[in-house]
Order: structure tokens, then C-alpha cells, then sequence
């Protein structure tokens, strides 16, 4: 892993501003620059596929900084996620169903949650015992389909009722050092 993506998909609200997902975003590339080579997408400022295309033919590894929406991807950044992902550049379609990705490397989900964390992995709560990855299910496809490989997901939660933006950006600093040896 040397050359890293980072890409912001939060989409700017009244009622959510993106503060937070803009300080994450922030703090990874703080983070990581120096030991590894970084390029960076903000969704919401606008982008070309083809420029976009590049970057994840460059990057060894795609980190995804996001809220949660409805249990997805903000529009905006579903939008950037179908436009880029273009058949014959990241998937080739060939051979069995979910073997033809076309993208090397590895991918990380960043991600800002209003759930607070015990509903997750509890059996009697919303995500049924889900942990954070199992929740994140549909996303992980998305990239496995591409050929992309998953590293471990970072999740902020009861980021709207309860914030503690301080405790994020640590747990933060510690998921990164983790993953990435920072």
C-alpha cells in the first residue's frame, strides 16, 4: 500500500452541515500523508469520471469517508459511485456473476452513523446482531464486484444526538494505526 484515495462523499445539508465527516476526512489524510502518497475527491465539489477513473487505477487502497443515509450512500455520492464505476473499466462481465472486477486493491469505509452503537451486534436490537460490517453488507458487495478488497470499517455512532467528535477522532487515529501501521 502506497498510494491512497481518500474520497469525502457527505452531502451538504442545512441540517447536516458535515462538520464531522469533513474533520474524519481531514484527519485520515493528516494522518497518512507522509507515509503514503495521497489524492483526495470531495463528491459534492464536482469531478470527471475519467480523472476519477485514474485515481482508482493509481490507488492501492480507497478509503470512503461517508455517512450513513438511510442505511447507504447519500445520493450525491451513489451518483459519483454509478457514473464511475463503468462497465469495461471497473468490471469486466465476463465468466461467473461477482468475478469480473477489473479494480486491484483494497478499500476502506469511513463512516458517520446516527444508530448509536448497541444496536449493533445485539441479537435483540435494530440490526438484528449485525455487527458494523454485516450492516455495511450491500456496500462491501458493491466493491467486491469491482475486485476491490476490504480492510476493516471505522464507524462513528449517535453521531447527531449524542456527538463526542472528540472520542471519533480518536478512535479514529487508533482504526488507522491499526490498518495502516501509522
Amino acid at each position: 500500500m502506497e498510494n491512497i484515495l481518500i474520497i469525502n462523499g457527505h452531502e451538504y445539508w442545512s441540517f447536516s452541515p458535515g462538520r464531522l465527516n469533513k474533520t474524519l476526512f481531514d484527519e485520515i489524510i493528516n494522518s497518512l500523508e507522509g507515509s503514503y502518497n495521497i489524492k483526495t475527491t470531495v463528491v459534492q465539489d464536482g469531478y470527471d469520471v475519467k480523472e476519477e477513473q485514474e485515481k482508482f487505477k493509481w490507488a492501492d487502497t480507497i478509503i470512503f469517508q461517508t455517512p450513513i443515509n438511510w442505511f447507504s450512500l447519500p445520493g450525491a455520492f451513489k451518483t459519483y459511485i454509478d457514473a464511475v464505476y463503468e462497465p469495461g473499466v471497473f468490471f469486466g462481465g465476463g465468466g461467473e456473476y461477482g468475478h469480473g472486477g477489473l479494480i486491484e486493491g483494497k478499500y476502506m469505509f469511513s463512516t458517520t452513523w446516527n444508530a448509536p452503537e448497541y444496536a449493533f451486534n445485539d441479537r435483540e436490537k435494530f440490526f438484528k446482531g449485525q455487527d458494523i460490517e454485516g450492516a455495511l453488507d450491500h456496500l462491501h458487495n458493491m466493491n467486491k464486484y469491482v475486485g476491490l478488497e476490504p480492510l476493516k470499517s471505522f464507524g462513528a455512532h449517535d453521531v447527531m444526538k449524542n456527538p463526542d467528535i472528540e472520542k471519533y477522532v480518536s478512535e479514529l487515529r487508533h482504526h488507522l494505526k491499526e490498518v495502516f501501521n501509522v
